[in-house]
């Protein structure tokens, strides 16, 4: 078939305005991705309380929700959506992932503890008569639909966009898309929690009319009728050697992203108190979590702009890593003295956290057009499915320190140790893809 419409066009004859409309879309998808992803971290503590769990159950039922049950979701979702991506199109995952997590968002909304008589009885056939039960199905089928809303938009852009300014778009997109988490928390200062849940998922179906118009890559177009071998064969990412330590070292460059978000930032309630902070002084998850991405924000557009700056992912990737341990540094020695020292730590943390942009941009340049959207989105969501080993190993550090009054702090610190020298070496053995030509395939 001749490529004559604009769907079937290539990057080089696509309109300015087009490849516009496809950033945008792309950059308001991942708004309300973060928006939905960290909405439960904003009202876990309200939500868990209003559905009946005891004050002593927070942070483990928390910890099973979020960083168990959702992250396991993100981390199924990624590999099916990113399989997805290489077979049938980018734009087909973007509109099928934001479906799933819309509905299951709105959902969210209605959870309650069924009757045991009548036409709701028959939840608890299921298991699902309990809200609590009925909370972790929705977060896990959250998960999986939000697995594939960045990896696809960032193909997408990555593949449509000129090499020189492929790394600007990215960095839109991210810096766009993490504002999500701020908006989320003065959403929820507004309203109850159910109310954040529904304007959520509304918002997501909301977006569903704006893809009418998204364009397909042109270079997927041209492998997929082609018939090039071995589109979306994940096992590729994990044979020869070469190429699984490229795909391992991309995620380990990213893990103490999602460290700092989902121990740091997320429990600071629980390792504030054991830093000696006291009751009625104690930091908000919430309200860290919204500074947190206010720095998160900067620090995506500013490692995006570095990278281009200086030609180079691998060094801004590296420097912004040096700043994540000097951020940590100040997070555990003067974060406890005051709630307002605390919240600019966060922010610290945030800044110094900000090379999401420049990771997601390096996941999709490293691989080929028949493996890129498998890469490009199971990587993201491997590195959020590591804030449930990051959680695993902090209790478990937590149980070896003798669970003290001081345990939960001195744990996070060990983690972190381990965490960020793993990340900086694993960028030593990623090559640099700076300005490099994507129309190729993997072998």
């Amino acid at each position: 078939m001749q490529a004559t419409s604009t769907q079937f066009s290539d990057s080089s004859s696509l309109q300015t305005r087009t490849k516009a409309i496809v950033i945008l879309v792309a950059a308001l998808g991942y708004f309300v991705d973060i928006f939905d992803l960290l909405l439960f971290a904003i009202v876990r503590v309200d939500s868990l309380k209003s559905i009946g769990i005891a004050a002593d159950q927070l942070k483990p039922t928390g910890l099973w929700l979020d960083n168990y049950l959702q992250v396991t979701g993100l981390v199924i979702g990624g590999i099916v959506w990113g399989i997805l991506g290489d077979r049938r199109g980018r734009i087909s995952v973007l509109f099928g992932s934001i479906l799933v997590y819309s509905i299951a968002n709105i959902l969210n909304a209605f959870i309650a503890d069924a009757p045991t008589t009548g036409p709701g009885a028959l939840l608890h056939v299921f298991g699902l008569g309990s809200a609590i039960h009925q909370y972790g199905v929705l977060r896990f089928i959250a998960g999986f639909g939000l697995a594939g809303e960045l990896g696809a938009g960032i193909t997408l852009v990555s593949e449509l966009v000129s090499k020189e300014r492929r790394g600007l778009a990215t960095t839109f997109i991210a810096t766009v898309g993490i504002l999500g988490a701020v908006v989320a928390y003065f959403i929820t200062r507004v309203v109850e929690w159910r109310t954040a849940f529904l304007i959520g998922g509304i918002m997501g179906l909301a977006l569903l009319a704006l893809r009418v118009g998204v364009v397909e890559s042109g270079m997927f177009l041209k492998v997929q009728t082609q018939h090039a071998p071995s589109r979306g064969a994940i096992w590729l990412l994990f044979y020869p050697w070469t190429r699984a330590r490229r795909y391992l070292c991309v995620i380990l460059c990213a893990v103490p992203i999602w460290f700092s978000v989902g121990i740091l930032i997320k429990y600071c309630d629980s390792i504030g108190a054991s830093m000696g902070m006291p009751e009625g002084a104690r930091p908000s998850p919430g309200l860290a979590i919204m500074w947190c991405y206010v720095g998160l924000a900067v620090g995506d557009m500013c490692s995006g702009l570095l990278s281009q700056l200086i030609h180079s992912r691998r060094n801004a990737l590296w420097i912004f890593h040096l700043l994540t341990i000097a951020a940590t540094a100040l997070y555990f020695t003067i974060g406890s003295s005051s709630l307002t020292t605390f919240y600019v730590c966060a922010t610290c943390i945030g800044f110094a956290c900000g090379y999401w942009a420049v990771f997601v941009t390096m996941a999709a340049e490293q691989f080929g057009t028949n493996l890129r959207a498998t890469a490009a989105t199971t990587a993201p969501n491997m590195v959020r499915w590591s804030a449930a080993a990051g959680a695993f190993f902090w209790t478990q550090c937590e149980v070896l320190l003798g669970n003290g009054p001081s345990a939960p702090w001195q744990a996070a610190v060990i983690v972190a140790s381990i965490v960020v020298p793993i990340a900086m070496m694993a960028v030593f053995f990623l090559p640099e893809t700076f300005g490099r030509n994507l129309n190729f395939t993997e072998e």
